[in-house]
């Protein structure tokens, strides 16, 4: 069984810059200290895992996608990416190159949608994927040969674990969001429907879709205020289904990849300490545990 590495390469590169000092800086000046968290962090990725196949999805905008053209306001409440932040974004995708391993970036798509589609590509019967992120999101993909690994917190999330975890199978994940929205991203949902109410609602009808179909039954489920929310479902039908559309990871981007391009053959010795010793990050080369040869 082949195990392929799917990371979304932005929690990491986010979370190194909040966590690590902003006096962290390059021989010339410039901010550092996201490009070196990022580095460890795949660094000790590698070191954990020694994984065999890998791709690293970077999000070409951190504010628009394909989303904002059929929802003017998706993620329209995020605030810009700090300048220090973003001007180091392009270095985190040089570090991923310089290591060996494979980057995807996409203006129109998000990260997300890379996994999905990489995911979808390169399925076959003796694969498994390990997604590594900590976006609730990607949940949606998690099935009977992938699962979803919060790094950070070190936790797996398999079939049993989501369901656990958020009241609702991986594939009914899409339909919570349709329901309840998400505010992270500004995915409206249905007005006055929370997690609770809507998992209650999936449990008892398995889907968005049959949830309308069988919408007239709502009156006859234990359900507290089944009225009101009946009322708040029909009202809120064509926000539920844009939301739908718009928490729902596309599997079917343009995008050509093979197991052969995903494989690990560790990092380009050259290149790796060229750009070490232009970021300034001595030590941190003696951490790389495999050179390409």
């Amino acid at each position: 069984m082949t195990t392929i590495h799917l990371i979304d390469a932005s929690p990491y590169i986010f979370r190194a810059y909040y966590s690590i000092p902003p006096t962290l800086r390059t021989p010339e000046g410039a901010p550092a200290n996201a490009i070196y968290g990022y580095t460890a962090f795949l660094l000790d990725l590698l070191k954990r895992e020694e994984p065999s196949h890998i791709a690293i999805a970077f999000d070409g905008s951190l504010t628009t996608s394909f989303r904002n053209h059929i929802f003017p306001e998706y993620k329209a409440q995020r605030k810009l990416p700090d300048a220090e932040l973003e001007a180091q974004l392009g270095a985190c995708y040089e570090v991923t190159e310089a290591l060996g391993f494979r980057g995807f970036i996409d203006k129109e798509y998000e990260a997300d949608d890379i996994i999905g589609s990489i995911l979808t590509l390169v399925a076959g019967k003796d694969h498994s994927f390990v997604v590594v992120s900590g976006d609730k999101d990607l949940a949606q993909l998690v099935n009977d040969s992938t699962i979803l690994w919060d790094y950070a917190k070190d936790r797996r999330l398999d079939e049993k674990a989501v369901s656990e975890h958020f009241g609702v199978c991986a594939n009914q994940i899409v339909d919570l969001l349709a329901l309840a929205g998400d505010a992270i991203d500004n995915i409206p949902g249905v007005k006055g429907i929370g997690m609770k109410t809507a998992c209650s609602l999936l449990r008892e009808f398995g889907s968005l879709e049959e949830i309308y179909r069988q919408i007239d039954r709502m009156s006859e489920l234990p359900l507290r205020g089944a009225a009101a929310i009946q009322s708040r479902l029909l009202q809120g039908k064509e926000a539920a289904f844009l939301s739908k559309r718009l928490a729902s990871i596309a599997i079917d981007m343009p995008l050509k990849t093979s197991m052969s391009e995903l494989r690990y053959a560790g990092a380009h010795e050259e290149k790796t300490l060229a750009l070490f010793d232009r970021l300034g990050f001595a030590k941190i080369r003696e951490r790389v545990t495999k050179w390409q040869r």
